[in-house]
């Protein structure tokens, strides 16, 4: 079964180059905790507030990545990632809700409108707690 993601739960982007960066919860309410890390739901996807840069991206659909690309004659560019996500993360959990929120689980996803997807690699705790 898929652990709920929590703060610290590492996140992967297919079009990012650069150390994993931590997912980071706000809560709709109360702070509601697991394992004593922030609980995350499906509507934590928020550029830069829930969902780091991955570094540097490498998408031809990003705007900057495009420009760099062209003016180095073709040669792939890569330029800072700043997430462009405007939907939240899917499928959320179907049995746990935070707030009225489904709960976010370590298998759901997220996509930036530069053409990546986020993943989460890693929960952010160790037990097998799960919806």
């Amino acid at each position: 079964m898929p652990q709920n993601a929590v703060k610290g739960a590492l996140l992967a982007c297919t079009m990012g180059q650069g150390p994993p960066p931590q997912l980071i919860p706000i809560p709709a309410g109360p702070p509601v905790e697991i394992e004593g890390n922030l609980a995350g739901t499906v509507m934590d996807f928020k550029p830069l507030a829930n969902i780091p840069t991955f570094g540097m991206c490498i998408s031809m659909a990003n705007p900057q990545v495009a420009a760099a690309t062209s003016a180095a004659m073709g040669v792939l560019t890569p330029q800072p990632c700043i997430p462009n996500t405007t939907s939240p993360w899917t499928p959320g959990a179907s049995q746990t809700m935070i707030y009225g929120l489904n709960a976010l689980l370590q298998t759901d996803k997220c996509q930036c409108m530069w053409g990546g997807t986020i993943s989460i690699t890693s929960p952010g705790q160790t037990s097998t707690s799960s919806t």
